[in-house]
């Protein structure tokens, strides 16, 4: 037994939530006291009058005082009750206050998306996305972290990123996704490069043998290169843009492979060729991800949607 115990007094919680009363029993308590009237303030608070009055008593017994008379005329706070009201208004200033910085806070978070996206669709499909976003959300700060597949996901498993997108053939460990589109690799050339005047499809074994323009090791694109090929493929360059590779076959540096996404401008003014491929499987789907568990909210679930309108 302990010593508050054995002097006959009431047992101290461990929890100052076991002595204090809510703020729902405190805000009860302060209408009383402005109105005069226990059927007043249920009425004020949406609460029934017996759900009040058993409110009331409850936060009595747990202060070990009378708070309120009750009389025909009307409700009266007692000595105790007007002290512990007191009591009271600077508690729910407080949480009031607390209230407000909290819904700052949330303003602040909701009114900011980071995207972490793979290089194509950070440079061909975002693009768009986002404007249509802007039109729908126009407060939203956008950030935008482009890199390869294995950095979007480092960022979104960090909580660096809030939505991600990715190109490559799996979903990274720790992630759940969803297919939002889908496109497809395509090998291309210089006009000047002899692979643009044949007739005959390339086969898997001429492309696999032949050095190549390639995306890093890390990238969507080279994922689902490495896998049709076998992990064959060469590199002649590696270079870590969409850009800095279209550029390189541009300029007739050998041939390269990239998404349809990139290149459609190259090809419709022929500045780049497309080659011809049989028995080689570069079909992919591209997917935006995000931690396990932890659906896209806010700004990050209407972007979400604008990409499959």
């Amino acid at each position: 037994m302990s010593r508050t115990e054995e002097q006959g007094g009431v047992p101290s919680a461990g929890s100052l939530a076991h002595r204090v009363p809510d703020l729902g029993a405190l805000e009860l308590l302060l209408a009383v006291a402005r109105l005069g009237s226990l059927g007043g303030a249920a009425r004020e608070l949406g609460v029934t009058q017996p759900a009040a009055s058993s409110r009331i008593r409850s936060m009595e017994r747990q202060l070990g005082v009378a708070l309120v008379d009750r009389s025909p005329r009307g409700s009266r706070l007692t000595d105790a009750g007007a002290l512990v009201t007191d009591w009271a208004r600077r508690i729910v200033e407080a949480a009031e206050a607390f209230d407000v910085g909290a819904q700052a806070l949330r303003d602040r978070r909701d009114s900011r998306l980071r995207v972490a996206a793979s290089m194509t669709i950070a440079e061909y499909l975002l693009p768009g996305w986002l404007l249509a976003l802007r039109a729908q959300r126009p407060d939203t700060a956008v950030s935008l972290h482009a890199g390869n597949s294995t950095v979007v996901a480092e960022r979104l498993l960090a909580d660096e990123a809030d939505v991600g997108f990715v190109e490559g053939l799996t979903v990274p460990t720790g992630l759940d996704s969803v297919v939002i589109a889908h496109d497809r690799l395509i090998v291309v050339t210089a006009p000047a490069h002899p692979w643009a005047r044949r007739r005959r499809s390339l086969a898997a074994e001429e492309l696999a043998s032949t050095p190549l323009i390639l995306r890093e090791k890390g990238s969507g694109t080279r994922q689902v290169l490495d896998a049709a090929l076998g992990g064959l493929a060469r590199p002649l360059i590696e270079l870590s843009s969409t850009t800095a590779v279209k550029a390189a076959a541009v300029s007739g540096a050998g041939p390269a492979v990239l998404s349809e996404l990139a290149v459609g401008e190259e090809l419709a003014m022929r500045r780049l060729v497309r080659v011809p491929v049989e028995g080689v499987a570069l079909a992919r789907d591209l997917r935006a991800v995000w931690p396990t568990g932890h659906r896209p909210t806010g700004q990050a679930r209407d972007l979400l949607s604008l990409t499959r309108g």
